[in-house]
């Protein structure tokens, strides 16, 4: 009996030490900032102009939204007209009829029938919760054929200062991005693909960022046009916020 009872004191002991040291954890506030949704939409049909959606619910404010980005792949600039962005300034308000919105808007740019015909190919995919990828380096063969018949794709990414925002100030250093491509048939030589000298206002208060995929569009075997995805790490209201943004060209 005199060992039971030691055997069942030790015990409760074990269970109220566990929960003293977790009590200060749980009494500690979470703060969840915006990860948006990454939707590929797709490409046209010759690959000239490649589309994703953003869509999520707005922290802060509880407000759908949805974003859909069209970018030509030759220029690296926003088709006209776009980007589509629809919120829906109520709480109740259903996040699926916010993307039905950005959606119907999308048709008059590039029908849905035709970005759905040619998804192209995700050629590598980093999630914002993965810690074991490298945030700043992408390499990937840009198609699915084995042994490779094309060589890989290489990006890779600087964070670069940028001169401050007054709607930022106090909020963190603000950041831009350069990415590179590296051609490793040309010795590593590196080319510049993307390099900000100003973050544009739709970004927010950009203070980070990380490569995220490769999309490749091939629809004859060999590389007609790609867009890498980045996010962007920006201020939020109930911590940092998650938007995405591609950068696109040909070989």
């Amino acid at each position: 009996m005199t060992r039971s009872l030691t055997r069942h004191a030790a015990r409760a002991g074990r269970r109220a030490l566990a929960l003293a040291l977790l009590l200060p954890a749980l009494s500690l506030p979470l703060h969840a900032g915006d990860t948006a949704q990454l939707n590929i939409l797709g490409f046209s049909e010759d690959g000239s102009i490649f589309a994703f959606e953003e869509y999520g619910i707005q922290d802060g404010s509880g407000f759908p939204y949805a974003n859909r980005y069209y970018v030509d792949t030759g220029t690296d600039a926003f088709v006209k007209g776009t980007p589509i962005r629809v919120r829906l300034d109520d709480e109740s308000a259903s996040l699926g009829v916010a993307r039905a919105k950005a959606r119907e808007s999308g048709e008059k740019i590039v029908a849905e029938k035709v970005l759905q015909a040619n998804p192209g190919f995700t050629a590598a995919f980093n999630a914002v919760t993965e810690v074991n990828a490298d945030p700043a380096r992408i390499v990937a063969y840009p198609f699915p054929v084995f042994p490779p018949i094309a060589q890989a794709l290489e990006f890779r990414l600087e964070e670069v200062p940028v001169a401050e925002d007054e709607r930022c100030h106090g909020l963190g250093e603000m950041k831009g991005l350069r990415l590179l491509q590296i051609d490793p048939s040309a010795g590593g030589v590196t080319r510049i693909v993307h390099e900000d000298t100003t973050v544009p206002q739709s970004r927010g208060c950009a203070i980070g960022y990380r490569l995220a995929g490769l999309q490749t569009h091939a629809p004859d075997g060999s590389l007609g046009s790609y867009a890498v995805l980045i996010a962007v790490e920006r201020v939020g209201f109930e911590g940092p916020d998650y938007r995405w943004m591609a950068v696109t060209g040909r070989p």
